[in-house]
């Protein structure tokens, strides 16, 4: 129903290991975008790690999840913007003070 992501530039992207872990599904044409999408997946546990697409050249979308360092969702990767909020199912609530798209 919904992903908690953030955004990086892909020359930030720095694997510490087991890069050769990651296997890669590609989408041509997504359904939001209609243009191609690169999904990187864990092999051993199937996790979605981030997500490459053709619609935003040189970003990187990273699931939240992926990050061990709790310190950091209260600060660096605190929401700042909602997408497809329009699509929100009604018992869920925004996040308050951010953007919406």
């Amino acid at each position: 129903m919904f992903a908690s992501n953030f955004t990086i530039a892909v020359t930030h992207l720095k694997h510490l290991h087991d890069r050769d872990n990651l296997k890669v599904f590609s989408q041509l044409h997504t359904i939001a975008s209609d243009k191609a999408m690169a999904n990187h997946f864990c092999f051993t546990c199937g996790t979605l790690m981030y997500r490459i697409g053709e619609q935003h050249p040189g970003k990187v979308f990273m699931r939240t999840g992926t990050v061990d360092d709790f310190s950091l969702y209260g600060t660096k990767l605190k929401p700042i913007m909602e997408i497809f909020s329009k699509d929100r199912v009604r018992w869920l609530y925004d996040v308050e003070r951010v953007a919406k798209l």
